[in-house]
């Protein structure tokens, strides 16, 4: 399942000559993570308030490919591109808005963490996913690069 997030660049997302600073993306996608997770039912500040656990980032591959400028409208797609039972990656793309221009092309794999620290191996069912496929066949649209 795909999920967008909408976003207008703030000046505090850029540097000072109004581009968008590249650790900002990341934040961006961060956002997206959490949105896709709460539309599959899944709410993180639940997870790490009433079970102790939490979803670390432990992998990135990002590619910059376009600069986003001050108050530019981005879209953030989120999608689950596979999982195994110890981690899940998702894709995430972020675009221009108004001309689909992309601005970064990112795979960021997630682990669950109890509460003692521990590598938790049932990712899947613990964010919905079926156990017994290790890709999704679900990708964002029209990923043009």
């Amino acid at each position: 399942m795909e999920n967008n997030l909408e976003y207008k660049v703030q000046y505090a997302d850029t540097d000072a000559y109004g581009v968008v600073w590249h650790g900002t993306y990341l934040r961006w996608m961060e956002a997206g993570r959490v949105e896709w997770l709460f539309q599959n039912g899944i709410r993180i500040d639940e997870l790490a308030r009433d079970f102790g656990i939490v979803m670390p980032v432990v992998d990135i591959n990002i590619k910059y490919k376009y600069s986003a400028k001050l108050m530019n409208n981005v879209v953030v797609s989120t999608v689950v591109k596979s999982h195994t039972s110890a981690s899940v990656t998702f894709e995430q793309i972020i675009r221009i808005k108004e001309t689909g221009k992309i601005c970064t092309v990112a795979e960021v794999k997630a682990t669950a963490l109890d509460k003692n620290g521990r590598v938790m191996r049932d990712i899947a069912g613990l964010i919905g996913l079926k156990n017994d496929q290790n890709k999704i066949e679900n990708t964002p649209k029209n990923p043009v690069v």
